[in-house]
């Protein structure tokens, strides 16, 4: 499979600061590949670097197999870009903006008309043509500021939190939208602190932290990076130190706390984990409400390889 992105070796220097160390990166044509991290582990440089809104010190990219410039417009002309700012205008119509975008891009009227309606189409806003930016809903605006990425039918597209701030209805919306270009050809880099979102698009995943690439694969390739495999949480009205003592030596148990009535216990491998914990109460004759049993999200695996302290 052909790679829509190569970056080897990228350092970026801020004076000091490291924002980039040694970074590397490739993404398989065809993918939504979702590129997270903690606020200013360096996502933004990294793209505005393959964009080439950025010099950097040290490395190479290429799109599409060819070295990327600040004036590789070749390049440019089959990518889309919709960042979280949304980036319209606002003395313009819903129609206008996008006609001036797409413009861009497209100089032949006729495509440009047909590109620009199949757009509004697309995003579901045939009935806001004539709207001003002001008098639309946040979700409608997100909705145009992705048309006006994606009207020139690019073959690359990057998403940089494009639900933010939005109602559901809206943010599914748009993850099927997502999802539809990708299947009409479209590669797509995706990025979100909305991990479930991650999880259910992406093909393959990044994390980075600190400026470096710390974990990389599918979502299920990485959940088998950290110790957590299942969390069993059980709701329990009384429960003695000894038991918990007790249940701390039970295979594959490396975590237990009882708080508030309820016992949570987490594993590390093992099968039937449920089945040992369930028959210790039976045994032990231990009354118990509701149980849960959870496997890791993408959430507990980004928080085990990024850490849980608060980043500004």
């Amino acid at each position: 499979m052909s790679k829509a992105i190569e970056v080897t070796n990228l350092v970026k220097r801020y004076k000091e600061l490291v924002a980039l160390d040694h970074f590397n990166l490739d993404i398989e044509e065809g993918e939504i590949f979702g590129l997270l991290g903690p606020n200013g582990s360096g996502k933004t440089t990294t793209i505005n670097c393959i964009l080439s809104l950025l010099d950097y010190d040290k490395g190479e990219i290429k799109v599409f197999g060819k070295n990327m410039r600040p004036n590789s417009y070749d390049i440019k002309k089959d990518i889309g870009v919709i960042m979280q700012n949304v980036a319209v205008f606002d003395e313009l119509t819903v129609y206008d903006n996008i006609d001036y975008f797409c413009g861009l891009y497209i100089k032949d009227k006729k495509t440009r008309e047909k590109y620009v309606e199949e757009a509004i189409e697309f995003v579901g806003l045939e009935d806001y043509k004539k709207f001003l930016p002001k008098k639309l809903s946040g979700g409608l605006l997100r909705r145009l500021n992705i048309a006006c990425g994606i009207s020139h039918k690019p073959k690359l597209i990057f998403f940089d939190e494009p639900t933010v701030a939005v109602d559901p209805q809206s943010r599914n919306k748009i993850l099927e939208g997502i999802t539809r270009l990708n299947e009409q050809g479209a590669t797509i880099v995706y990025t979100s602190h909305y991990m479930e979102e991650v999880e259910q698009l992406c093909t393959r995943i990044l994390i980075m932290d600190r400026g470096k690439n710390v974990a990389m694969g599918t979502k299920e390739e990485l959940k088998k990076m950290i110790k957590n495999t299942e969390t069993i949480t059980v709701e329990i009205p009384l429960l003695e130190e000894k038991h918990i003592a007790e249940i701390e030596k039970l295979p594959h148990v490396y975590e237990v706390k009882y708080d508030n009535n309820r016992l949570t216990v987490c594993y590390s491998g093992g099968k039937h984990n449920l089945v040992r914990v369930l028959e210790y109460f039976q045994n032990n004759n231990i009354g118990f409400g509701r149980v849960y049993s959870e496997l890791p999200t993408l959430n507990d695996v980004f928080l085990e390889i990024t850490g849980k302290e608060l980043r500004d």
